[in-house]
């Protein structure tokens, strides 16, 4: 008899790259009565998601950890919490809650905007931003520091040399008030394109975070679920199973697949 050989749809998933790691986007941790773009989460609720993380068995980390852990193969039960914007309710709301649970977070700030508020949410309520003071003690909690841009702006909209300042001068200005390596930047609205994602990459970005970046998924441009205050525990399963499906295929594998399914 013919030796056996593996189906197609074997040799196809091992060509298929490994599904992103799980990481979860947060921006503002207060009172929610005021929310028309969904970007606050109230302390109790934020409270019962990391019970419901712990729970669980998963624990919170920084992107950072979680993408070193990946490559060193011990990535189980992480992951990526992530908080945009780099409200100043982080250090009174967030902080607490994420230190009780022995949890760590990624905080994108805007160094073109310290201390002034979210101006660029024109219907909603203005919330302040972090402070140098804030950004400093977010570090010095153990929080890893990440960069967001200099003013909140859509990165594929910018000439090259705005673009520049966007991403490679808020890195050297996040450098100079922490004193220590910024690795992450995280794409303002969410809005990436291979041009973006080459800027980020030039200015010596070790990983990107953006939101759904369908085919340009890579380290700089990694795609994250979005949490809000309606994310029950029942939702937030239901996120964690779907999350692995939100890579789509490159399109040189989309070809293996049609080639050697039957």
């Amino acid at each position: 008899m013919p030796a056996a050989t593996a189906p197609p749809t074997a040799a196809i998933r091992r060509l298929l790259p490994k599904p992103p790691p799980w990481v979860v986007m947060y921006h503002s941790i207060a009172d929610t009565t005021d929310d028309p773009y969904r970007v606050t989460v109230s302390p109790v609720r934020f409270a019962r998601q990391l019970h419901w993380l712990n729970d669980r068995g998963l624990r919170g980390v920084s992107v950072r950890e979680l993408l070193t852990a990946r490559a060193e193969g011990r990535a189980k039960g992480l992951v990526g919490l992530t908080f945009d914007d780099g409200y100043a309710d982080f250090v009174e709301s967030a902080l607490p809650l994420l230190r009780r649970h022995g949890f760590t977070a990624t905080v994108y700030v805007l160094p073109g905007r310290i201390g002034g508020d979210n101006d660029w949410d024109g219907d909603g309520p203005r919330k302040p931003l972090l402070s140098e003071d804030g950004i400093l003690r977010v570090a010095q909690a153990g929080m890893e520091i990440g960069s967001h841009g200099l003013r909140h702006v859509s990165l594929p909209t910018l000439d090259a040399p705005t673009l520049v300042r966007e991403t490679a001068r808020s890195r050297e200005l996040l450098q100079e008030i922490t004193g220590t390596p910024v690795d992450g930047f995280c794409y303002p609205y969410g809005d990436v394109d291979a041009r973006a994602v080459q800027a980020v990459r030039d200015a010596g970005y070790r990983y990107g975070c953006a939101i759904d970046p369908g085919d340009l998924t890579c380290a700089h441009a990694l795609p994250r679920v979005h949490i809000g205050e309606q994310d029950t525990p029942w939702r937030l399963t239901v996120k964690r199973l779907l999350h692995p499906l939100r890579r789509r295929r490159p399109a040189d594998l989309e070809r293996v697949v049609l080639q050697e399914t039957p």
